[in-house]
């Protein structure tokens, strides 16, 4: 009997990263969730994955210290011998003009959004290597254009395609590295902000939390021979 597949997904207690720990749940994965400050919604999430059948524990720690992210590998090792996925999908959004940017906001967003994924990564190398794993970066379609008022976001995300590459070179052949980079995905309950016009987009809408969970799926279990690979997944946004 094969071994239950698990995914460790960070910033799982909100937004995107929830939903695509509900969408592994859904796929047969047991579920290990993190959070730093979103108790409320790990504990929804937990409830919610319990109830699809699923084998599931939380984590929380500030990932923008190398302490915590250590201690978050120690807490999954001394629980789980092997790990299938890791998808590092915590991060900030900052807004700031140009001016405004601070020390503070720029180390922040640099700490969370790329920094954290390399140590994470680093972290659980020894379960990846032990379920021949693979990992998915969120990078972001702010990693390949810049953004007005976003100048530590979009260098962050920058920062994230680079390191996929990086780290597909130096983690082959035992773990596949590859990213996604989302544009601009709806999450429940978000549909009443303010967001660019769909029209600027060719395919005309919004993405789903469905879209970028078929995207991650795809480097996840679609294929087995794409490593380094960073994976938009932002309506064609990019082609224009």
């Amino acid at each position: 009997m094969a071994e239950t597949r698990r995914v460790f997904i960070t910033g799982s207690g909100r937004r995107l990263g929830r939903q695509l720990a509900y969408a592994f749940a859904a796929k047969g994965y047991d579920i290990i969730l993190h959070a730093h400050e979103s108790t409320e919604g790990l504990r929804e999430a937990e409830a919610r994955i319990r109830d699809l059948g699923r084998d599931v524990f939380a984590v929380q720690g500030d990932l923008s210290q190398v302490a915590h992210i250590r201690r978050i590998g120690e807490e999954i090792s001394a629980r789980v011998s092997r790990l299938d996925v890791l998808v590092n999908n915590a991060g900030v959004f900052p807004t700031a003009a140009f001016e405004e940017v601070t020390e503070e906001i720029w180390d922040h967003a640099l700490d969370i959004n790329t920094k954290s994924q390399f140590f994470m990564t680093q972290a659980l190398a020894p379960l990846l290597r032990a379920a021949r794993g693979c990992v998915v970066n969120v990078a972001s379609a702010g990693g390949f254009e810049p953004w007005k008022n976003h100048i530590p976001y979009n260098v962050s995300k920058a920062g994230v395609i680079m390191l996929t590459r990086a780290m597909a070179k130096a983690l082959a052949p035992d773990i596949r590295v590859n990213a996604v980079a989302p544009g601009v995905i709806i999450v429940p309950g978000e549909e009443v902000l303010d967001h660019i016009p769909a029209s600027r987009f060719p395919m005309q809408r919004y993405g789903t939390p469905g879209d970028l969970a078929d995207a991650v799926f795809f480097l996840t279990e679609g294929t087995s021979y794409i490593t380094g690979h960073i994976l938009p997944v932002a309506g064609g946004a990019l082609a224009v």
